[in-house]
């Protein structure tokens, strides 16, 4: 499992590379897909990646005067879902206000990807209220205590150090700050594990050659999925951050889990 190796190794997919190649070959894989990135989430999952974090913001429960740090933060999908759901908010209170009612910094390592959110946020009109940093989970230019939340969606499994990435995320939040962390999950219902591998080693590569003209990339997230530990362990690990608070639930049989803690 990537984070249970030797300080210098860690797993890219099913391969062992140092973790200096494995930052360079994780920045490869997503600035290939960036520009497709949004339309394969919707063809992978069939859609049900909007119910999955549709369920990560409904227990975030984005309110005005939120800080949110989105680490892995790719084309802004988390960042904007809190954002709408901070004005619909206030809409509903006829408080709207000419200052943002929230604050998002979306962190991302891939340029690509950033440049995919700046762009979605000038598309909508989002020109205030949104940061964008460059920037590995293990290593975040955000002062401590910044955050009074901090999230990170499919994107914990393709760090580096996951370690050094849990602590950096709990330094960004307040005391009494919320983390959540929506991720695939190997621990998939037995019954379901047969047309799931099949799925995933087979359609997913097949899928992103058609797509996004890169099968290797899309192989290697399927692989990346069973390199991952089990809800449980991550929960360990959580603790082991310093994290409290610590829950996590499952969805569509396992394939997905969502884990929430709070620094306290």
């Amino acid at each position: 499992m990537a984070g249970t190796s030797s300080n210098s190794e860690t797993d890219f997919g099913f391969r062992r590379v140092s973790r200096e190649d494995h930052r360079g070959l994780v920045g490869a894989v997503f600035d290939s897909v960036a520009g497709r990135y949004d339309l394969m989430n919707d063809l992978m999952s069939g859609g049900l990646h909007r119910l999955w974090k549709q369920a990560l913001i409904d227990t975030l429960d984005p309110r005005p005067g939120m800080r949110l740090i989105d680490v892995a933060g790719g084309t802004g999908d988390i960042a904007y879902r809190a954002l709408d759901r901070v004005e619909r908010r206030l809409e509903a209170q006829d408080a709207a206000s000419a200052e943002p009612p929230a604050t998002v910094t979306i962190c991302d390592p891939s340029d690509a990807m950033l440049a995919v959110a700046r762009d979605r946020a000038v598309d909508a009109g989002r020109l205030t209220g949104v940061e964008f940093v460059c920037a590995p989970a293990e290593a975040l230019p955000i002062g401590d205590g910044s955050a009074t939340a901090c999230t990170i969606s499919f994107g914990l499994r393709n760090v580096s150090d996951r370690p050094a990435a849990l602590a950096e995320m709990r330094r960004v939040l307040e005391i009494g700050g919320h983390f959540l962390c929506l991720e695939f999950s190997p621990a998939v219902l037995p019954a379901l594990a047969p047309l799931y591998d099949a799925y995933s080693y087979k359609v997913l590569p097949w899928l992103g050659e058609q797509v996004a003209g890169d099968a290797d990339s899309y192989r290697y997230l399927a692989e990346s999925i069973r390199r991952f530990p089990p809800p449980d362990t991550l929960s360990e690990e959580l603790k082991a951050a310093g994290f409290g608070a610590i829950r996590h639930r499952m969805f569509s049989g396992g394939i997905v889990a969502l884990h929430t803690a709070w620094r306290i």
